[in-house]
């Protein structure tokens, strides 16, 4: 019998899959748990047009992410802290700071993305990454300078 998977289901395959499976498997429960319908000529069709939705879906998302992590490269966000008169600042610069700097540029990161490359403690120049999508990790240019 052949089916197509509505859900991952563990050692048989991923949603949208189609899979052959016993008769009384199918029958007795993938397609009664929902996780499975029969694979008929209209079903396979339309799990067809699916994956080529979801593919160009996924092409615009790269293309997307290709455009920001080029608007991410070039740009350099200045952070105002307090320090010492020896160029020592007061706390550290966190990856929170950073993506509110981002934000004021109009550039939308999750905080989570954003990892400094070395620790701050010090007025200077500093670099970041951010991980956009996949191998894309663009390095931002940090400010710290003095808020005086």
């Amino acid at each position: 019998m052949k089916v197509i998977l509505k859900e991952d289901v563990e050692k048989l395959g991923q949603a949208g899959e189609l899979v052959d499976v016993k008769d009384g498997y199918g029958r007795n429960y993938l397609i009664p748990q929902a996780k499975a319908v029969l694979a008929t000529k209209g079903a396979i069709a339309e799990i067809e047009l699916m994956k080529k939705r979801a593919a160009l879906k996924a092409e615009l998302t790269v293309a997307e992410a290709k455009d920001l992590a080029k608007l991410l490269e070039a740009t350099s966000v200045t952070i105002p802290v307090t320090a010492g008169e020896d160029g020592k600042i007061h706390g550290t610069i966190t990856n929170i700071q950073i993506a509110e700097a981002l934000e004021e540029r109009d550039i939308l990161v999750d905080r989570r993305n954003i990892t400094i490359d070395e620790e701050v403690k010090s007025l200077g120049e500093y670099t970041a990454t951010v991980e956009v999508l996949g191998d894309l990790k663009p390095k931002v240019k940090i400010w710290v300078v003095n808020a005086e």
